[in-house]
């Protein structure tokens, strides 16, 4: 009897047990379900979905007229669903129905398989009933409508089973022009150039796409769920494409004749600061030329060009005027352990102005100023240099900007001949750019203008930001320094080593200059020279400045600023005047008589407006209505007065039809036209005796 309890006793503990642990897992799928319910829920879906990102559409970088200089264009990656809902019916008849004519389509447009081998990659897929079957990457948009209109496809997503994923790609439509500075956005690297500055406008906001997992392991778009992205800006350069073209060719084709290594060419608006061209070109490997850096932004030692930032501390403190005298010693100078060369000897040229010595570009005449006036006070040379803004970077819209270096007497390298040396340009490190904002300055009446290369940024076409003209300086120097600088400028190409340079057409001002450049470990044996030219154009009215440095090959056979940089400055100049700033004034006279439209006889009133707007020389008394043939001789107009004899007929041949028609029919003749343009013949010769109520037909060419 006891052992019967016992025994029943475990059983009942068991029990009890057992319900217990079954309460206990009620309790905890009760608190699972609806106290942790959410937070598991959400778990399980994460192992299943994800969210993906959707890149914006990057803004587009535009010249200031309106023209692409970087956009994206979209490119497609062409997937099938196979478990569509109208491809999965039990007999499969949108797919075996579409799959032959599909296939021949597919290979026809793409060229890459057969129609066989397609008919046989999509089977496969369709047999695995495969939801993200990859069919084609990277194809263009023309293609991708294309595909849309193909077999099976054309029924949509639903029914087709067609999906495609847009991706974009970036492109230069311009290609070389301003490559370096508008710069490439490139997924991998870092970005460079307007690219890189911009990025937070052009890039825009990304979005989101939610995609769950099927068989397979692959993500499949859940529809109804995608954050779209939102767009990026636009961003409207200061940049002119024409302008740009030819500041890109003129510097090519310097650096190609003269192998050179690097080069850039600086194209400013003078009362702007507007940056119109800015082209960089290094040597590669094969020889070929490509814009790999932004040369314009490197600091170097500038050479004679740094020359003007002399001239205008000593004339700017009333040392002496360029009329004062200074002692060249034909081109060579000791001081201390060093002499001091001039790039050219000049044989028994000693004391000449300081116009002269600027104008022959004098190291010896510039050194020997400095040293004279500055000797005891260098800091306050230094002093004018920074208020040229000469130890700051410019502050261009462009990441990368070189820290220029202007020694003061605490610097650790500076020495007893760092003060002459500075005087014509080396022992201080400056950017092209910076040289083009001085020589702007001087251009700008003494307004230094802050370089820049954005207008505005937009959306939709319209502004949200905008970029005006910044004044950096009102006034670089006084009125009087400003007066002879400028004739300085002008002497330069007028009489001193630009005058090879020299344009009959209009006038420029500017300087050369030609610096040795050290090479790495070999210091200055390999002789490479720095060439500039620096500028602006027309003198007396300048609306734009230019400034070319090319650095040479070792050795190079041509190196001088005038023979290497100079052209280059001229090329861009004449192209220019022709385009730009000749564009609002009368046709010279000499080459209007050049390329002079064909004459005929004509009113007088009529030609003596026609000569008057276009500036011509005129031979010949001309009444305004009297009838006059007009010819060109000796560069000049010659008109005859016509005659028509009363009673006879006119001659209209190779006139136009308003004056054939005035004159025919105030002679009392019925006129039937016949053509277009000049009269090519009349039916009754001129000179033939009028009858009445006579007729006469004239064809026009």
């Amino acid at each position: 009897m006891e052992v019967k309890k016992d025994i029943l006793w475990r059983v009942y503990l068991c029990f009890i047990g057992m319900v217990l642990f079954g309460v206990a897992i009620l309790i905890k799928v009760f608190f699972l379900q609806n106290v942790e319910g959410n937070y598991w829920r959400s778990m399980a879906d994460s192992l299943h979905t994800r969210y993906v990102t959707l890149d914006a559409d990057r803004g587009t970088i535009y010249s200031e007229e309106g023209r692409m200089l970087s956009t994206s264009i979209p490119y497609f990656d062409v997937r099938v669903d196979f478990a569509a809902d109208g491809l999965t019916d039990k007999n499969g008849k949108i797919f075996k129905d579409n799959v032959d004519s599909l296939s021949i389509c597919l290979s026809k447009t793409f060229q890459d398989h057969t129609p066989r081998e397609y008919k046989t990659l999509l089977q496969e897929g369709y047999k695995n009933k495969d939801r993200y079957f990859l069919l084609k990457r990277d194809i263009s948009f023309t293609q991708y409508q294309q595909v849309r209109q193909f077999p099976m496809f054309r029924l949509g997503k639903n029914k087709g089973g067609l999906i495609a994923e847009t991706k974009n790609k970036r492109i230069n439509p311009f290609k070389l022009l301003a490559n370096r500075t508008i710069g490439l956005s490139r997924q991998n690297a870092q970005n460079v150039g307007l690219e890189r500055t911009y990025d937070n406008y052009l890039s825009g906001t990304t979005g989101k796409r939610l995609m769950r997992r099927i068989a397979g392991g692959t993500f499949v778009p859940v529809e109804g769920y995608d954050i779209e992205p939102e767009n990026g800006h636009d961003v409207i350069t200061t940049l002119d494409v024409n302008m740009q073209d030819i500041v890109e060719t003129a510097l090519m084709n310097m650096m190609v004749a003269n192998e050179a290594e690097n080069g850039t060419c600086i194209l400013m608006e003078v009362k702007t600061g507007k940056i119109k061209a800015i082209a960089n070109l290094g040597r590669q490997p094969d020889g070929s030329y490509f814009e790999d850096m932004n040369y314009a932004l490197r600091a170097t030692e500038p050479g004679s060009t740094f020359k003007l930032a002399t001239v205008i501390s000593v004339l700017d403190d009333k040392y002496a005027t360029m009329n004062n005298m200074v002692n060249l010693q034909e081109g060579k100078w000791q001081i201390g352990r060093r002499t001091v060369f001039d790039s050219e000897p000049h044989p028994g040229q000693t004391n000449v102005t300081i116009k002269h010595a600027f104008e022959l570009s004098s190291n010896v005449g510039m050194a020997k100023l400095a040293y004279q006036f500055y000797n005891k006070k260098p800091n306050d040379f230094v002093w004018h240099l920074r208020k040229l803004r000469l130890d700051k970077p410019t502050g261009i819209d462009l990441v990368g900007e070189d820290q220029p270096v202007i020694k003061t007497t605490a610097s650790k390298t500076w020495s007893a001949t760092s003060l002459p040396w500075m005087a014509f340009g080396y022992e201080v490190l400056i950017s092209p750019l910076q040289t083009c904002m001085l020589y702007n300055a001087v251009a700008n009446n003494g307004k230094m203008m802050k370089p820049y290369l954005v207008n505005s940024i937009n959306e939709y076409g319209k502004p949200v930001k905008s970029f005006e003209p910044e004044v950096l300086l009102d006034s670089i120097c006084s009125s009087n320094t400003l007066t002879q600088v400028k004739a300085m400028l002008e002497g330069v190409v007028m009489n001193g080593t630009a005058r090879s340079l020299w344009s009959p057409y209009y006038s420029f001002a500017g300087k050369t200059g030609t610096a040795l450049v050290a090479n790495a470990n070999r210091g200055y044996a390999d002789k490479i020279y720095q060439s500039s030219f620096a500028g602006y154009f027309p003198a007396k009215d300048p609306q734009f400045t230019c400034v070319v440095v090319i650095k040479n090959k070792p050795h190079a056979v041509k190196f001088y600023g005038a023979s290497v940089a100079g052209p280059v400055f001229r090329e861009v100049a004449d192209k220019l005047y022709a385009i730009a700033v000749e564009k609002q004034r009368p046709m010279r006279a000499n080459l209007m008589l050049d390329t002079l439209l064909a004459f005929k006889n004509s009113k007088g009133r009529d030609w003596k407006e026609i000569t008057n707007t276009l500036d011509l020389p005129v031979e010949g008394e001309v009444n305004n209505n009297n009838w006059v043939s007009a010819k060109v001789t000796d560069k000049k107009v010659n008109f005859a007065q016509v005659t028509q004899a009363k009673g006879s007929v006119p001659n209209v041949t190779g006139m136009g039809l308003k004056d054939a028609l005035y004159l025919l029919e105030n002679a009392g003749l019925r006129v039937v036209v016949r053509g277009a343009g000049k009269v090519t013949n009349q039916s009754i010769p001129g000179g033939t005796q009028l009858e009445k109520n006579q007729t006469i037909v004239i064809e026009l060419s």
